[in-house]
């Protein structure tokens, strides 16, 4: 069993709404009220010892205090006739701990997410979300750490 780490200076990919990428031909046009956002990722030695994880959500001001989330989900749908895979995203309402903030603490803007997805690393084909208006994408590398004998 392989343990991940998240490894967030190694690979920089590249996040697009709309790039020209060869195989983008395959997959649909956003729907009303959605954004097509594209990840492009370069490819690496050993791909199958990295993973992605994709997160969906928005900036939202917050109390400083309290861990926040959202409730929401993120969907992996198939192509018809290519077998490429894509992921939709719904978001729900915000989820917060309840711990009371001191007097005069500053608010923060924060990227508050819908639950994370790890997916297969594969530079071949781009990554595909269709998330809607007003939200962001991001996406975290994960690696493999090194295979050790259980005791």
């Amino acid at each position: 069993m392989k343990k991940w780490m998240m490894v967030s200076a190694l690979i920089s990919g590249m996040l697009y709404a709309a790039p020209n990428h060869p195989q983008l031909k395959a997959f649909p046009e956003a729907k009303e009220g959605e954004v097509r956002h594209v990840i492009v990722l370069p490819k690496l030695e050993n791909e199958q010892d990295h993973k992605i994880e994709i997160l969906v959500g928005k900036l939202m001001m917050t109390d400083g205090v309290n861990k926040m989330g959202m409730g929401g989900s993120l969907t992996r749908e198939t192509i018809q006739g290519w077998g490429y895979s894509y992921y939709q995203a719904k978001l729900g309402g915000t989820i917060s701990t309840l711990m009371a903030p001191m007097p005069g603490t500053p608010k923060e803007e924060r990227f508050v997410h819908i639950p994370g997805e790890l997916v297969r690393y594969n530079s071949r084909l781009p990554v595909v979300i269709y998330a809607p208006e007003g939200s962001m994408v991001k996406y975290r590398v994960w690696t493999a750490g090194e295979m050790k004998d259980a005791e």
